[in-house]
């Protein structure tokens, strides 16, 4: 799925605070949207394997969550929701398309890559990709809630993942298209870090 949904799904995890535990509910929101946006920091480096470990963030998230109930510090609420966040991520990723330029034609078996077993998880691909209208459905039927309830910078997030969200969709599949051209003109110091999917 596409990063403003895991976004806005990292977000929507720590709302509950906001009736639950007012007082935390800033950091949880803080941490549920880092957690929401870290595993896609590899995007360019080992995509869905490098900070994707759907495995060991939900296994790292029980003492986090244990920690954070008891102790109630700032610092161990936001990292019970940044290990939260990420492995949601990890697990909308296993729910959508494999790991291809195109994933509607579903030619990848590489959905994320669990580092535990050591093998790549399947793609399920309920969503058939990313930015596809159910993908952009479903980041608006959880992002708009989240715009009334939230307010300050977390509003502003949610408003500018969903215009974000909608204009990738309505472009991702253009993006297929065009990427291989745009990729395959950079100078030749840089064609190394450009990702071999992005050259097809």
């Amino acid at each position: 799925m596409m990063l403003p949904t895991h976004a806005i799904a990292g977000l929507a995890i720590a709302a509950p605070l906001l009736v639950l535990a007012p007082g935390h509910a800033t950091v949880a929101l803080a941490g549920g949207l880092v957690g929401g946006i870290l595993p896609d920091l590899d995007l360019y480096s080992g995509h869905r394997r490098t900070l994707h470990y759907p495995t060991g963030y939900t296994l790292a998230a029980v003492p986090a969550i244990l920690g954070a109930a008891v102790l109630q510090t700032p610092l161990l609420v936001t990292l019970a929701f940044v290990l939260l966040g990420a492995a949601l991520h990890c697990r909308m990723d296993r729910y959508g398309g494999g790991l291809e330029l195109r994933p509607w034609e579903a030619t990848s078996e590489r959905a994320v890559y669990d580092h535990v077993r050591g093998r790549w998880r399947t793609p399920k691909r309920w969503i058939q990709y990313d930015g596809a209208p159910a993908d952009v459905a479903l980041m608006v039927l959880v992002g708009t809630p989240l715009l009334v309830v939230l307010d300050g910078p977390f509003r502003w997030v949610i408003a500018v993942a969903l215009v974000t969200g909608a204009v990738y969709g309505l472009l991702r599949r253009r993006l297929a298209t065009l990427a291989p051209k745009v990729f395959g003109n950079v100078p030749e110091p840089v064609t190394e870090y450009v990702p071999d999917r992005y050259q097809q």
